[in-house]
């Protein structure tokens, strides 16, 4: 008997996509899956688009809204595969993407090495999404992989991992106090306790860009803000446990200062606190400063207006370049999303 893999799926408020992404998880030529969809207290018709392939090989359970990670969780605790696929609701995966990665994972002697894959962006059409290879796409050791991750600002989808049971329980449950970046967290555990990532090229994740109205962006939300500096403060921690020296702490250093301006300068005791951890890594923060085309307002009217138009720039920006791609969706004739068995060939490197 093939190992079972679990494929668990969050959704909320997903009802315009929900569908497509149960197919392709329907679709994966794997032949041993369960997938479980947890509708986190949907307000639309998530919960009834799910509930439509229910099979012997789905299952949609609901609960009260609590959040991704409670719902993630859930699924958790409802799968019994061998190896999980997470997979957010709006995504797709290649119909190769978990028996590819299984084949690699059967040739591994330890059940702690985790599995990864490429990723790439769209928005309405995945058949566009941009594959963009970065410094995480190869075999790397746990602590070189962190280490790249901060000092390059780099990101690895949700869906790209293919993790073990083993690798799931060491690594425990979602932390649900984490409004934003919680797979970052979450991922950082899974890959500290992990012996080592494996690349497995060729295999493909489409990740559908929410835009800076999502749920992961963290805005000018002050909950979201003291979210974001309490999971820093988690991974800092992981990292000088995995090694303590001069590279890390450097590499710490590079994260806090990367992520600074969500804290500035509304947030002036977060930022005191990021200073004071900068400094206790023997480094030193540097206020932030607006892009360049910002800085002519921050110099005549602040950071924090400059930060405001920005972010509302980057709000019309996003949904102008949004309704161009959507409109071209549907005059290309896709009203809905393409048999996932045609992405693989056809997306854009």
């Amino acid at each position: 008997m093939a190992p079972l893999v679990s494929i668990l799926i969050p959704a909320y408020n997903s009802e315009r996509w929900i569908a497509d992404t149960i197919k392709s998880a329907l679709n994966l030529t794997w032949p041993n899956k369960e997938i479980i969809v947890v509708d986190d207290g949907s307000r639309d018709q998530t919960l009834a688009s799910a509930r439509r392939f229910t099979s012997k090989t789905l299952t949609v359970v609901s609960q009260e809204n609590q959040g991704a990670s409670a719902a993630r969780n859930k699924a958790l605790q409802l799968c019994q595969g061998d190896y999980i696929q997470w997979l957010d609701a709006d995504d797709l995966l290649s119909p190769d993407k978990i028996q590819r990665q299984m084949e690699a994972a059967e040739k591994c002697e330890s059940k702690l090495r985790l599995i990864s894959c490429e990723w790439g962006d769209f928005l309405y059409r995945p058949m566009k999404a941009r594959f963009v290879p970065t410094a995480l796409w190869c075999d790397l050791d746990p602590l070189e992989w962190l280490l790249r991750k901060w000092e390059g600002n780099l990101h690895m989808q949700t869906a790209t991992w293919l993790v073990s049971r083993e690798l799931t329980d060491a690594a425990g449950p979602w932390d649900t106090r984490l409004l934003v970046d919680n797979d970052g967290e979450y991922f950082f555990r899974v890959i500290r306790s992990s012996n080592g990532i494996q690349f497995v090229p060729g295999v493909r994740v489409f990740y559908r860009a929410s835009g800076p109205g999502s749920v992961s962006s963290i805005g000018l939300s002050d909950k979201k803000i003291e979210a974001k500096l309490l999971g820093m403060k988690l991974q800092i921690g992981y990292l000088l446990a995995l090694e303590d020296s001069d590279r890390v702490r450097a590499a710490c250093v590079t994260y806090l200062q990367t992520w600074l301006r969500n804290f500035y300068p509304n947030r002036p005791d977060l930022m005191q606190e990021a200073q004071q951890l900068a400094a206790s890594l023997g480094g030193r923060l540097c206020v932030p400063k607006a892009p360049w085309k910002y800085a002519w307002i921050q110099k005549l009217f602040g950071f924090a207006v400059a930060k405001r138009v920005g972010h509302r720039w980057n709000y019309y920006k996003s949904s102008v370049i949004r309704c161009w791609d959507k409109a071209l969706f549907y005059l290309e004739g896709q009203e809905t999303w393409p048999d996932t068995r045609e992405l693989s060939e056809n997306s854009m490197p």
